[in-house]
């Protein structure tokens, strides 16, 4: 039961890096426009600093444009200041009803600083993985030597907790293989 517990312990902390890395891979500009650009834009709503997609409609009509629809009209000012102050390296053009993000085309040096960016973000994704195995097997060590489990169901256990972290780093190189076509391409 308690090798079970470990196990299902392991996989959720896993999966939880997994998202992490996921959100922060979404977040970075690859030149075609993704609303997932902006989940990390905060606007200031009433003295209240709010994502922009909690006052706004975010849609992309082209793979170059991203068009932001604000529930208030008074909201632009503050919707345009935002993602000036954001790193995105964005201009937005707004007119009195939507705020309009054209995405410019990416240089291949700054593809390059991209690529390297996201492997950076995999990498630091790989080594929370690695974590969580050593806390994992630290923890069927713990369990073996009080003697709650034999070595041989800890040898299995820590097999187990190995394959599962086999499973989630190459699912972390599928992401960084996949966001690097996306960067790279033209």
């Amino acid at each position: 039961m308690l090798v079970k517990k470990i196990h299902q312990d392991t996989e959720q902390r896993m999966e939880k890096a997994l998202e992490a890395t996921r959100r922060e891979l979404a977040s970075i500009r690859t030149g075609k426009a993704a609303t997932s650009l902006l989940d990390g834009i905060r606007v200031d709503y009433y003295g209240t600093a709010v994502p922009l997609s909690q006052v706004a409609n975010i849609s992309a009509p082209d793979a170059r444009l991203l068009v932001i629809h604000p529930w208030e009209k008074k909201l632009i000012p503050e919707i345009v200041k935002a993602i000036q102050k954001s790193d995105l390296g964005l201009n937005p053009q707004s007119d009195p009803n939507v705020v309009r993000l054209p995405i410019p085309p990416l240089t291949e040096e700054r593809r390059r600083q991209l690529v390297k960016l996201i492997k950076k973000v995999v990498e630091e994704g790989k080594v929370a993985i690695r974590n969580i195995r050593r806390d994992s097997n630290d923890a069927l060590k713990k369990a073996e030597k009080d003697k709650q489990i034999s070595e041989d169901e800890s040898h299995k256990a820590q097999q187990r907790v190995q394959e599962i972290t086999d499973e989630h780093i190459k699912k972390l190189e599928e992401m960084l293989q996949k966001k690097e076509q996306e960067i790279m391409e033209i």
